[in-house]
């Protein structure tokens, strides 16, 4: 039995039963797979039923809000994913009738949408035998052939496509990227594979070099940016009312159409002494004084390439701020927007 249909035998066999594996709708295929890059399916499933639940075609997605999609995508991260698929539900809307596009370029031209993506779609859907290359095939392919060139390479992902075009099942090509993919993520693993065991132990010739270890190879390193944030959370007493001030995030950053509180970011921690003396600060509260009630413990946030420290400030005013792009809010009203996991954290701790 050649390793395609060794593959294809085992996936069969070995599959996790979820929902997007029971359809051919291009929406589902195209929202588990959005919803799992970058993400466990342990923890995307919740919200793949959400969004079917809540959005079940298209065109309901295309016509909600920004800020709904935002809220129901609240905890999952890399919030451009739920932007852009959005984004691209309403392009499909206007410029396909609400039907999901078939041509493959038509595809790839979705906002959000990349090659693994639309080869993905295209394979499990429409029966394109395109491979569809992510983390776990560049894995399974680079180990079982040796190829000892960096996978974040032009020519590492050039060699495993070369491979993977030779192997794909070409009247099942859909069935074939999905065995590869559910292989990576369930048995080659990337720490401690169960090598002896495997159903390619003869054919693996990493396996059989003993560098199982070893590979795949990655030629960059990422470099984390430590970022310090000093959140103001400012209260508001107006006629009784206690009021608090949120902003939408607009500047192209992380969580960007997010709420959070005003912010002062700096390069290293400092003192409140020196935030007090901050310009940032003087142009927040431009028009009244804050009485400092509380300033937290620090919050520690992990972002791919990113470490956010961040400390909350809690502070009262008097007099409303004249920023207009401060939105007041009654505190039980935050959980209706749509927050980045480190205000959530926050302020669950608070209530």
């Amino acid at each position: 039995m050649d390793i395609t249909q060794k593959l294809i035998t085992w996936y069969q066999k070995n599959h996790r039963q979820l929902p997007w594996r029971n359809t051919r709708d291009p929406y589902k295929i195209w929202l588990s797979e959005v919803i799992l890059q970058q993400t466990r399916i342990n923890q995307g499933l919740d919200y793949y039923l959400k969004f079917v639940e809540n959005y079940p075609s298209v065109n309901h997605l295309a016509n909600a809000g920004e800020d709904e999609v935002l809220k129901l995508w609240q905890g999952l991260g890399y919030y451009s994913r739920a932007r852009n698929l959005h984004k691209a539900a309403k392009i499909i809307q206007k410029d396909f009738g609400g039907e999901f596009p078939r041509i493959v370029d038509q595809i790839k031209n979705l906002p959000g949408i990349g090659d693994y993506t639309a080869a993905a779609i295209s394979s499990i859907v429409f029966g394109e035998p395109l491979p569809a290359i992510d983390g776990n095939v560049l894995r399974v392919i680079s180990r079982l052939f040796a190829i000892e060139e960096p996978i974040d390479s032009s020519n590492g992902k050039k060699k495993v496509e070369q491979v993977l075009q030779l192997l794909i099942d070409r009247q099942k090509p859909g069935i074939f990227n999905q065995a590869v993919m559910e292989f990576g993520a369930t048995w080659c693993k990337p720490q401690n594979p169960d090598c002896p065991n495997c159903i390619f132990a003869a054919e693996c010739m990493a396996f059989s070099a003993k560098i199982v270890d070893k590979l795949p190879v990655k030629a960059k390193k990422s470099v984390q940016k430590v970022r310090y944030f000093y959140y103001l959370n400012i209260h508001l007493i107006d006629e009784n009312n206690r009021l608090v001030y949120l902003r939408k995030r607009s500047e192209s950053d992380i969580w960007r159409g997010l709420y959070d509180f005003p912010l002062i970011e700096t390069a290293e921690e400092v003192t409140m002494d020196c935030l007090i003396n901050d310009p940032r600060w003087m142009e927040i509260f431009l028009n009244t004084k804050p009485v400092i009630e509380k300033v937290s413990g620090k919050f520690t946030h992990i972002l791919t390439h990113q470490k956010i420290s961040a400390r909350f400030i809690e502070t009262e005013i008097e007099t409303p701020l004249s920023n207009k792009a401060y939105v007041a809010v009654k505190p039980g009203m935050i959980n209706k927007y749509p927050v980045p996991r480190l205000i959530e954290k926050y302020w669950q701790t608070e209530k």
